[in-house]
């Protein structure tokens, strides 16, 4: 059966029209002279069977039908456009995974392990966007997302990875080059806070019983690397996920000042739609990625055992 679709020169000229609203411009744009661009226009206009533009003294305007079709073609224009780029991007073997993710998590966790699974998987290609909030996947173009766990997931397939744990951090500048403080010195110090978390230093000053302070008290930023950044710039203590500043304290950009983490609120996992779930390329990258965690996961309850068996020789 054949498709009721306007042509592609008609819906592309269609779109550049829309977007300045003048002919003349869209025909510059495409390279077509303003009478072409208006006769590809009229044809839509009579396939619809409706106006798209209202032309009053010589300019135009999109009318009311006009600006909600220009609306979804420019989306599918963008997808088709998306879609072949990525098809013009795929290597001969393998194939590319789409995936939306958190950012902080993704730079201090995900991307340095990378190479990795490249190293195994030399054939698939991973692009990543960033999505700090739940999504329709229904609406997107993407795979999978690799996000906290959230009532906004629901009806999708979640491969939980893991927790995150909370702890302080500060420059050592701040300290006077100090590795640690006590609780009473951790006091005295001004504290940095992820914004929608204004309330995990209170747990975790509650978590050692420790009062007489405001915890609500100081800078706000909206994304971990953010506080990071902050805190190794000597501004206060920060309270953040321990995976997420491994590196910069083996820089020596940032310490502990008090080695007491807290159970964070939120869980690390791999969503994606049913009809993805075992799909090229997800399946290899989500195998990788379990045992990854899982890598992780024994690494650092190992390092926490540490001081507490120190502790209990001592």
């Amino acid at each position: 059966m054949r498709r009721k679709i306007p042509s592609t020169s008609a819906l592309l000229t269609f779109e550049a029209a829309g977007r300045h609203e003048s002919f003349s411009r869209a025909a510059e744009e495409l390279a077509m002279t303003e009478g072409a661009v208006s006769r590809q226009i009229a044809r839509l206009e009579d396939f619809l069977g409706l106006m798209l533009f209202n032309r009053v003294k010589g300019r135009i305007h999109l009318t009311e039908a006009g600006k909600q079709y220009w609306l979804q073609i420019v989306g599918d224009l963008d997808r088709i456009e998306r879609d072949t780029l990525n098809l013009l991007a795929r290597p001969a073997e393998g194939g590319v995974l789409e995936l939306a993710v958190i950012p902080t998590f993704t730079n201090k966790w995900i991307i340095p392990r990378l190479p990795d699974f490249h190293a195994k998987n030399p054939g698939i290609v991973i692009n990543m966007s960033e999505r700090p909030e739940p999504f329709l996947f229904a609406e997107s173009p993407f795979d999978a997302a690799i996000h906290y766990d959230h009532p906004g997931w629901a009806g999708m397939i979640k491969k939980d990875l893991f927790a995150e744990e909370l702890v302080p951090v500060c420059s050592p500048k701040l300290i006077g080059g100090r590795r640690s403080l006590s609780l009473a010195e951790l006091k005295t110090l001004p504290l940095l806070h992820k914004r929608g978390r204004i309330d995990s230093w209170k747990k975790w000053w509650d978590h050692l019983g420790v009062s007489g302070l405001n915890p609500m008290q100081g800078a706000q930023y909206d994304l971990f690397s953010m506080t990071i950044e902050a805190a190794a710039a000597g501004l206060g203590v920060a309270l953040v996920p321990r995976l997420y500043v491994a590196q910069d304290m083996l820089d020596d950009r940032l310490v502990i000042p008090f080695d007491h983490d807290v159970p964070g609120d939120k869980r690390y996992c791999l969503v994606c739609p049913e009809n993805k779930y075992g799909s090229w390329p997800l399946r290899p990258f989500l195998d990788w990625l379990v045992q990854e965690s899982e890598s992780y996961v024994r690494q650092r309850d190992a390092a926490l055992l540490k001081p507490k068996r120190a502790a209990a020789r001592g």
